[in-house]
């Protein structure tokens, strides 16, 4: 298998792994542009967008775009994010026409009904209500609100009740034609796919699309990430606590970047992980941990999210603190091997999967212009070695005050600068990881 990319002369790129075992195909058109892609008056549009693109064209209401794809057994979705939106389909080889032919009627030719909108509107209201009440996905939210202190990047994805309430339909067609033009969009489709088909469809489709964004504003281009922490609290009366520990990542193919997905396997990456076998396991100090890094175009996160009681906080904390100086200290072979193949696996198994790897293909189109084969990937996995990763660590956590953000009973847990003090007492350098690791 392999991907084919044709790129239509507006800009628009079309990439496609044929799968010729399978049945099905995913087919989607991803967009560069995400939540911080918005004015500073506009949080929370791009969500909109998305909901209100399902909501009815000139040829279909939004009840026949469910139907028409409902009545061949498919189904439709989208998301977004902080840097792009998705819009994509899983049906059958022999319906792939039928998605796409939705897909491109819904992004360009969308009418945005006053109506629709009002009652999308109140269903948003209803999802940002729902956010609230669930601790253990909202202080994400504010976990990423104090890593990127007053910036849009670290603002809701959802936005505010003010927000949502306010926006017209004028004011999404604005925000589509600036930032959905066919220069940053991509279809990329895998499974029981014809590229050729697909590069005929969209070309018929988008072909006369400009690329050039006719409603510019002042404030919309995006502006650069500047990671500064910070620290969020709210004392609320829960069972349990949920906290997230932070520092600055690595944004997407810096050099770094997947040396720290491979750390943050190795910290809390699964039950053999540092993490949980020395605080879950060994201490019993909470019921769920674990590591992750996010990264964006031009910076990242590398977090630790907890969930325990009352009493356990004030020891979790510091303990957590303590694990990532020795992970500063040293990194040993066999955890990177472990953490190598959990990656690998879990690449070549997402593979088999239409879904996942017509998402993989439209990423890598999107922040690095290319397609990664696995032998590339790989190559760059066994490239890691565990002096590096100590270094990395050292370099991300040692000497640095880390974001914090908890909800629930916190009362307990130590402030950022505590936990600065732990990281500054550690006791690395290479002499003490070469010493570690052997």
């Amino acid at each position: 298998m392999s991907v084919e990319v044709t790129k239509l002369s507006n800009g628009l790129t079309i990439a496609t792994e044929t799968m010729p075992h399978l049945e099905s195909a995913c087919l989607g058109i991803w967009v560069k542009a995400g939540a911080r892609d918005e004015a500073p008056q506009e949080h929370g549009i791009a969500h909109l967008l998305e909901h209100m693109a399902f909501k009815g064209t000139s040829r279909r209401s939004a009840r026949q775009i469910a139907e028409e794809i409902e009545d061949v057994g498919g189904e439709m979705n989208a998301a977004t994010s902080v840097e792009t939106t998705s819009y994509y389909a899983r049906v059958l080889k022999n319906d792939v026409p039928l998605a796409l032919d939705i897909l491109t009627d819904i992004l360009i030719d969308s009418r945005f009904d006053e109506q629709e909108l009002e009652r999308e509107q109140q269903v948003i209201l209803q999802e940002i209500g729902a956010a609230e009440d669930t601790p253990d996905d909202i202080v994400f939210d504010h976990f990423q609100e104090a890593a990127f202190h007053k910036q849009i990047i670290g603002r809701p994805i959802l936005g505010t009740r003010e927000t949502v309430k306010s926006f017209s339909p004028d004011d999404l067609r604005g925000y589509l034609a600036r930032h959905y033009s066919p220069d940053k969009m991509i279809v990329s489709a895998a499974g029981a796919v014809s590229h050729r088909a697909i590069v005929d469809q969209i070309e018929a489709a988008f072909g006369g699309t400009a690329s050039v964004s006719p409603l510019p504003l002042e404030s919309s281009p995006r502006q650069a990430a500047s990671y500064t922490g910070g620290e969020f609290r709210q004392e609320r009366d829960l069972m349990d606590a949920q906290m997230v520990l932070g520092f600055e990542g690595r944004a997407y193919y810096a050099r770094d970047f997947y040396a720290s997905q491979v750390l943050s396997l190795i910290l809390g990456g699964g039950m053999s992980s540092r993490l949980f076998q020395e605080i879950r396991e060994r201490r019993g100090l909470c019921y769920a941990i674990y590591a992750f890094h996010w990264s964006f175009s031009d910076s990242g996160i590398f977090g630790i999210h907890a969930a325990t009681g009352e009493e356990e906080l004030a020891e979790l904390a510091p303990v957590i603190a303590d694990e990532l100086t020795r992970a500063a200290a040293g990194i040993s072979e066999p955890e990177v091997n472990r953490a190598r193949a959990q990656m690998r696996a879990s690449l070549l198994m997402s593979q088999e999967s239409p879904a996942a790897r017509a998402a993989q293909i439209a990423r890598q189109m999107l922040f690095n212009g290319a397609t990664i084969t696995n032998e590339e990937l790989i190559a760059r996995l066994e490239a890691i070695t565990a002096p590096r990763l100590a270094d990395l660590a050292e370099r991300t956590f040692v000497g640095t005050v880390p974001t914090l953000a908890a909800i629930g009973p916190v009362s307990r847990l130590p402030s950022r600068d505590v936990l600065a003090e732990r990281l500054a007492g550690a006791s690395s350098g290479a002499e003490a990881r070469v010493a570690t690791s052997h």
